[in-house]
């Protein structure tokens, strides 16, 4: 099992392409595959991806531009993720500003973005 480093999980975030999508698990994936891991671990992968989007606020907070699209970042399953910063409110909204229709929750199920897997970019 690879436990990723935060730069690694921030870097394939980056790529993540406007109007595209990337899932947690794409990601686990893609970096399984690059340090021929059979899997990577859930729990810091998740960890390192909230790292990168509270260093993006941070860095729109003093002005920068280029900064991490970790709103692209959706769940397996196509839900938003909670933990972001703003929670699942303001990653719909940078959602729908960038085309995507974002469906509402379900009972304690948080949103998820209709039609999700047509958006997914390969990593």
């Amino acid at each position: 099992m690879l436990i990723p480093n935060p730069l690694d999980v921030d870097a394939l975030v980056r790529q993540v392409q406007t109007g595209r999508l990337a899932t947690v698990d794409q990601i686990r994936d893609r970096l399984a595959r690059d340090y021929q891991a059979d899997l990577t671990c859930p729990l810091t992968t998740g960890i390192f991806l909230r790292i990168a989007a509270e260093a993006a606020e941070e860095d729109a907070s003093r002005g920068e531009r280029d900064i991490t699209p970790y709103w692209r970042v959706i769940n397996g399953d196509g839900s938003l993720n909670e933990k972001l910063p703003g929670g699942v409110e303001a990653q719909a909204n940078r959602l729908r500003n960038e085309g995507h229709t974002v469906e509402p929750g379900k009972g304690n199920r948080p949103p998820r973005v209709a039609d999700f897997a047509k958006s997914l970019q390969s990593l």
